[in-house]
């Protein structure tokens, strides 16, 4: 299959700034091969390695990954332990290549129920990788937008409780969200024949374009995101102009 890179004009790159993923069917996936859910979900990180290191040659500058919801601790203990276990190795064993390819990482949801070695972890890696700008990698975890929306809420009221901000416009709620300093997302990919955008990134994607793909998470391939990446550049964003 031809390198997905290949197909974008110098335009369509500029155009494909950041892409988010709600990465979902992990469990779909091993439960429909007779695996565990774990496997799933092991198989679903290796996917992020391929995506992570395509992206910057698709001319994707941001990609903001939704891997752990705040409805997700509803889920077994085996399962959620298991995840975490999984977080906690992606960046153990992935910190020097992430480093080396010029990736900055970050992370976005609230932090205080993680496991203190995994907080360790995720802040000692966007200190290593500030610096750093070939893409800009943000992961989700813990992450629910409301919830977002309502500590960016309690920041604002801090702030103008301290005549910092008078009149607050967008700009500075925007600032007071998990993702200050990002761009909104262009693109809002969900993967496995779902609909839904799971209480993700509700303000920031109020003009994104969506695309649900029946591909469940462990398949969807560079080669995927490229074809959507394609159909992406054809769309007439008119940011609520005639």
């Amino acid at each position: 299959m031809a390198d997905p890179a290949a197909r974008l004009s110098s335009t369509e790159i500029t155009r494909n700034r950041h892409v988010a993923i709600i990465m979902d069917g992990n469990g779909r996936w091993a439960v429909n091969k007779g695996w565990p859910r774990l496997v799933g979900h092991r198989r679903g990180a290796e996917r992020v390695k391929q995506l992570v290191r395509a992206c910057p040659d698709m001319g994707v500058n941001w990609l903001t990954l939704y891997a752990f919801s705040t409805e997700n601790w509803k889920r077994t203990t085996e399962e959620v332990l298991g995840l975490m276990g999984i977080f906690t190795r992606y960046i153990e064993r992935e910190a020097d290549g992430i480093a080396a390819d010029g990736v900055r990482m970050r992370f976005i949801g609230g932090r205080e129920r993680l496991d203190p070695k995994l907080r360790n972890l995720m802040e000692g890696i966007e200190a290593r990788t500030a610096g750093n700008t070939r893409l800009n990698l943000t992961v989700a975890i813990n992450y629910g937008g409301r919830d977002e929306v309502l500590r960016a809420s309690r920041r604002l009221a801090e702030r103008m409780a301290r005549g910092e901000i008078t009149n607050p416009t967008e700009a500075d709620f925007a600032s007071c969200l998990d993702t200050a300093g990002h761009p909104d997302p262009d693109l809002v990919i969900r993967t496995s024949g779902e609909t839904r955008t799971s209480n993700f990134l509700p303000f920031q994607a109020a003009y994104a374009e969506y695309e649900f793909t029946q591909t469940l998470w462990p398949d969807f391939t560079p080669e995927h995101l490229g074809e959507i990446l394609d159909r992406f550049s054809l769309r007439d964003r008119r940011f609520g102009n005639a």
